[in-house]
């Protein structure tokens, strides 16, 4: 059909790497996503729960869908940026939501030009629909044993979008593809979220505890953080499909969106010691705005007690006594670790020395 291509082509002229058509059809693991939320695994995301009845009928967003349109979006960084801690890489450049959704309504305005009868709307991640289950429907990956859409040729570093339309297209056959008995991303995971192959118990997830929980983070989990400042990228970063191969050059490869290039970033000192206001003022246009400035700063003093570096104790020291039970409680488990590693690190040149 002339007119899926035609899309498909204005898709890519706009940027997308992945383009690909399914039917707007309730996602063939519209019962898994269920059966997930009722063993708990999405934590304190009640808005999952509270939409899953518009995540498994597309045509309860837009009336009379017929086709969905899927694109993927490149994020990867040509480099890492200077940092002393680490965040996802989907959150190094300009928040995505943003860019994507730009391109999706102009998508849709040009189908409307030909086809003003056309209904359509724009959904990216916040808009509830299931985009992975669409997205392996329209050919453009399949679910990784770590839950992340993975295509073939390019990895998993790439955002998705849906465009809905009221107009009947060519679909693209289903993706295939598999891990294998490869369990990398499993055996990688530093808290154990990855419960078994393709399921994830978010509540265990670095990326969920430093970017959804508003609550104190467990304890339990807080040493195996790391570094991770904002998010997480282990179970992809271990993965085969993300390093590239000599017959498969285009795997992680970076990004060509000039928005998603990596934005001058503070230290981590800097983010213990700013408030609200610099917070807004700072991360404006970033998807690290999604962690609100107390979950960046509990965050932050978490990394600041597993980086063990002395110099940062004055600052989790005047977290000690600020009045947010969640900032003093975090302050507090940091200074202890601080302590701790400066003790075994004092014992261990100790006997370097002897």
């Amino acid at each position: 059909m002339l007119v899926s291509e035609w899309i498909k082509a204005y898709a890519g002229a706009l940027g997308f790497d992945l383009v690909g058509i399914a039917p707007a059809q309730s996602p063939p693991h519209a019962e898994s996503f269920l059966h997930w939320l009722a063993q708990g695994y999405a934590g304190a995301m009640e808005y999952l729960q509270r939409t899953a009845h518009l995540r498994i009928n597309p045509a309860e967003l837009l009336p009379d869908a017929r086709s969905a349109v899927v694109v993927g979006l490149n994020y990867a960084p040509a480099e890492s940026p200077d940092t002393d801690y680490r965040i996802a890489r989907y959150a190094l450049g300009d928040d995505y939501h943003q860019v994507i959704r730009e391109k999706l309504e102009t998508l849709l305005g040009a189908i409307q030009a030909v086809a003003p009868d056309v209904r359509g709307r724009a959904c990216v991640d916040s808009a509830p629909v299931l985009e992975r289950d669409l997205a392996w429907l329209a050919g453009l990956g399949w679910y990784g044993k770590n839950t992340c859409l993975i295509n073939t040729h390019r990895g998993s570093y790439f955002f998705l979008g849906v465009l809905l339309l009221t107009l009947e297209l060519e679909y693209d056959a289903p993706a295939e593809g598999g891990c294998g008995t490869c369990r990398l991303c499993i055996d990688a995971c530093p808290t154990g979220a990855l419960t078994e192959p393709y399921v994830l118990d978010a509540r265990k997830c670095i990326s969920y505890l430093t970017i959804e929980l508003r609550d104190t983070i467990p304890e339990r989990y807080r040493a195996p953080m790391g570094e991770w400042l904002f998010g997480c990228d282990i179970c992809q970063e271990v993965c085969p499909f993300n390093r590239p191969r000599a017959h498969q050059p285009l795997r992680a490869q970076p990004t060509h969106e000039p928005r998603f290039q990596p934005r001058a970033l503070p230290r981590l000192h800097e983010i213990l010691t700013m408030d609200e206001s610099q917070f807004a003022e700072r991360f404006r246009g970033s998807a690290l705005k999604r962690a609100k400035w107390r979950g960046l700063v509990r965050n932050a003093l978490i990394v600041a007690g597993n980086k063990g570096d002395p110099a940062l104790r004055p600052l989790i020291e005047r977290y000690c006594q600020h009045e947010d039970p969640i900032l003093r409680e975090t302050a507090h488990w940091a200074l202890a670790r601080l302590t701790a590693q400066a003790e075994d690190n004092g014992c261990l040149t100790e006997n370097n020395d002897a």
